[in-house]
């Protein structure tokens, strides 16, 4: 349970894909068998009994009785139409079942193989949606929550607080925004739904180059570091990792997929099609989660997630995928809050914005912290206390321009930090930590052709 295999020292070698032991993987588990034939029972039960109930309404029967009123006899009805209803729901209104076909593998969507050419030829009939924004490739940022209340209800205040710092960064970078709170598609719920929506973004907004998906856990921390776009050229995929815990390790957490980019092209689509078969709830998903314990180390058993599926798909097939992805880890697409958030006043003392790594981390992710649910890996306490720190040790950095800070970083208080001017443009270039709009020169111009095309 949870071994790993020995495996050689070759990297191009592949794991495999089923486990040891054979499942009839297309039969209904037994379990839910015996659930569906109790219900069945009842329910015939309870159709017994109203018909009893409609024969003392209709025939007199319950004149013997000392007789019993219609509106009594509809109210019981309705009572045992309801129970009726709920028996059959299974107790999850929301559940789908789910038989895995060995013959189908699911699919996001029709498959689509000219992604690059149409996408290319709209551009050029659409110039009014161009693809980039001063000088820098258009970028989306999507993050998003679940439809219904948090089980917690201070979970609801900490995602607003999750948003209000995901829209404070874009507009200081001048990056669009997308809150999703739909599931596109039932079958991929949880860790899973992040991928129908990133595809049908790229599908529906082709003038964007860059579709960056961050979870509502994760908070901006360096409100003045840009992601070094440049830098990817020639990649599609951007995804905080270490090549070491990945390859020689087999870590299943040699990546994480709480903070990542995908660029808008076909390589992209075919990547989503690959990485989404293990993701429909029920039995394909309980089996792929014992695929990926099995292989990938120190995994716990559990159900397949979607970071445990793209590592496991990046280590099996590194030959076709891995040349257009790249693994950063020099500055902090994600950073691990444990160990970074009781540090915050250490890097106020001897760093400053804008440098994105340990020293002053560009994204703490909450992970294990479950604010909006009702459990969670660590103590909800620390957790919030620990979000409060996070979000205000940002907020600084934006109400700095207005003149303002937060009376501590556990406080959600601020205090005045200068007096107002009768010059206030003097404040705005000393204090505004937006970018300066970068100029076009020829030679930009030049590489465009080369830059926004996809690298398939």
């Amino acid at each position: 349970m949870g071994h790993e295999k020995k495996r050689g020292g070759g990297t191009n070698q592949t794991l495999p894909t089923t486990t040891t032991t054979t499942a009839r993987r297309t039969s209904i588990p037994r379990g839910r068998q015996i659930s569906k034939t109790f219900n069945n029972l009842k329910i015939t039960i309870l159709c017994g009994f109203v018909t009893i109930l409609v024969l003392r309404g209709t025939i007199g029967v319950g004149n013997l009785t000392g007789g019993s009123s219609s509106s009594e006899a509809k109210k019981v009805i309705e009572d045992t139409n309801r129970i009726i209803a709920e028996i059959r729901s299974d107790s999850d209104p929301n559940e789908i079942e789910v038989y895995l076909n060995t013959n189908d593998t699911y699919s996001l969507g029709p498959k689509i193989k000219n992604w690059n050419e149409e996408r290319e030829i709209w551009l050029q009939t659409h110039p009014q949606f161009p693809r980039t924004v001063n000088n820098k490739p258009r970028m989306l940022l999507v993050t998003g929550s679940p439809p219904n209340p948090c089980d917690n209800p201070i979970g609801d205040h900490y995602l607003l607080k999750s948003i209000k710092n995901k829209i404070d960064y874009c507009r200081i970078h001048g990056i669009e925004i997308v809150y999703n709170m739909a599931h596109l598609d039932r079958e991929l719920a949880g860790y899973w739904a992040k991928l129908p929506l990133i595809r049908r973004l790229m599908l529906s907004h082709p003038e964007v180059e860059w579709i960056w998906w961050m979870d509502s856990d994760a908070l901006f921390t360096d409100m003045v570091f840009e992601i070094p776009v440049r830098k990817y050229d020639g990649f599609n995929l951007v995804v905080h990792g270490y090549p070491d815990l990945m390859f020689n390790q087999n870590s299943w957490i040699a990546l994480n997929t709480g903070s990542f980019l995908f660029r808008n092209c076909q390589w992209s689509l075919d990547l989503l099609d690959a990485w989404a078969p293990m993701g429909p709830k029920g039995p394909i998903r309980d089996e792929a989660g014992k695929v990926l314990t099995a292989n990938l180390k120190g995994r716990p058993a559990f159900e397949a997630d979607d970071q445990s599926a793209l590592i496991y798909l990046l280590i099996s097939k590194k030959d076709e995928w891995m040349d257009k992805v790249f693994l950063e880890n020099s500055y902090y697409l994600h950073g691990y809050w444990a160990g970074l958030v009781d540090r915050y006043e250490e890097m106020i003392d001897k760093y400053h914005p804008g440098l994105g790594d340990e020293r002053w981390p560009f994204v703490t992710h909450f992970v294990g912290c479950k604010p909006c649910g009702s459990y969670g890996d660590y103590p909800v306490e620390r957790c919030l206390s620990s979000m409060e720190r996070a979000f205000n040790f940002a907020d600084n950095q934006v109400l700095n321009l207005y003149g303002f800070r937060h009376k501590a970083l556990l406080s959600p208080k601020i205090k005045r930090i200068r007096n107002e001017t009768v010059k206030p443009l003097e404040y705005v270039d000393q204090f505004d930590i937006r970018p300066p709009v970068q100029k076009k020169t020829i030679s930009c111009i030049t590489c465009e052709l080369v830059v926004y095309y996809c690298f398939s």
